[in-house]
C-alpha cells in the first residue's frame, strides 16, 4: 500500500515538473524570438523615417541666409 502511494506521488510530482518546465521553456522561447522581431519592426520604423526625410530635403544644400 505505501509503495503504491509512493509511485503514485512520484508519478504525479513528474508529471507537474514536466508540465511546468514545458511552459517554462515555451515561455523563454517566445521571448527569444519576441525580442529580435521588435528590433528589427523599429529599425525598419526609423529607415522609413530617415528615408522619408532624405526624400523630402531640398535640393539646395545651402540653407537660406537670415538677415539680422
Amino acid at each position: 500500500m505505501l509503495r503504491t502511494r509512493l509511485l503514485w506521488f512520484a508519478m504525479g510530482f513528474s508529471v507537474s515538473a514536466a508540465a511546468i518546465g514545458h511552459f517554462v521553456w515555451r515561455d523563454l522561447l517566445a521571448e527569444r524570438y519576441t525580442l529580435p522581431y521588435q528590433m528589427q519592426q523599429a529599425f525598419d520604423s526609423l529607415e522609413v523615417r530617415v528615408s522619408n526625410l532624405e526624400s523630402g530635403s531640398p535640393m539646395n544644400s545651402n540653407p537660406p541666409q537670415v538677415e539680422g
